[in-house]
Order: C-alpha cells, then sequence, then structure tokens
C-alpha cells in the first residue's frame, strides 16, 4: 500500500468515476468556445462561454444533462483526453496524461476549491456567454490565457 495519492499512482483509465471527477479543477477553461483554423489545424479559445457555464462558479449549470442541451458539448474520457490536443497545460486529466503533477492550487493538493481562482487561472470573471455573441463574431473575442501557467508546483 502507498501513501502516494491516486494521481500518481494511476494512469486516467484506471480511475474510479468519483477519481475521475475529482481531477476536474473547475477552472471553466474547457467550456470556452475555441476557433480552429482550417487549413493548419491551429486552434484558439475565445472568451465566449458555453451558455452552461456559470461565470462565477466555472461550474456547468446542467452538467448531468449538457449533452442534451449542448449536444456538441465534448465529454471528456480516458480515450478524448488522449485524442484533444487543445487542453490547456493548466488541465489536470492533461497533466496527469502526460506524466505530470498536480498544480498546487488544484483543489485536489490545496483541499480548496477556490484556490484555482485565487491563482488566476480559471475564467472566472473573464467571460462572455455565448447567448450574447454572434457565432460570426467570436474572433473577435480570442484569448491567450487559457494557455499561460500560472505559479510552479
Amino acid at each position: 500500500m502507498t501513501d502516494e495519492p491516486f494521481w500518481k499512482t494511476k494512469r486516467l483509465d484506471q480511475l474510479t468515476q468519483n477519481e475521475w471527477e475529482s481531477l476536474c479543477d473547475g477552472c471553466g477553461l474547457c467550456c470556452l468556445n475555441k476557433l480552429e483554423d482550417w487549413d493548419s489545424g491551429d486552434v484558439v479559445f475565445t472568451s465566449v462561454a458555453c451558455r452552461l457555464l456559470d461565470g462565477e462558479s466555472c461550474r456547468c449549470k446542467d452538467y448531468q444533462h449538457r449533452q442534451a442541451t449542448v449536444p456538441d458539448c465534448i465529454q471528456l474520457t480516458p480515450t478524448t483526453v488522449n485524442e484533444i490536443t487543445w487542453l490547456p497545460p493548466t488541465c489536470g486529466y492533461r497533466l496527469i496524461r502526460d506524466g505530470e503533477d498536480l498544480y498546487w492550487w488544484h483543489p485536489l493538493v490545496s483541499g480548496d476549491p477556490n484556490t484555482v481562482h485565487q491563482a488566476g487561472i480559471s475564467a472566472r470573471g473573464r467571460t462572455v456567454s455565448e447567448n450574447d455573441v454572434d457565432v460570426e463574431d467570436f474572433e473577435d473575442y480570442v484569448v491567450d490565457w487559457p494557455l499561460t501557467v500560472g505559479e510552479e508546483r
């Protein structure tokens, strides 16, 4: 028996459902609309959030039924995490996939779900709902802050 936390000893495909869910740090970055360049395949983030994202809590307003409401919502699974190239560098799923450790502000490390916001990693207070922006205008909302890594681990 090891004293190491589960994220240091298990692969993503070995996690229980509760362990999997706890890897989400609540940053809300995966719920931002992204734009892909058809020619290069490059993906950029916008500050336009999914209509179900609560801009203060950075949590889904209807998590259990999100895919019925938003059919193109991408459900993160061990398989999709391996396929998605745009996960932010701070994402717990990406970090564990890549054999890295979680940052100090991750709730599993800090014990506090607010440290992700206090560290300035989350989308809290930086988004506009997709309900308020025409899809043709999304390119006016391109941002680079989801791709920045805050303080060291």
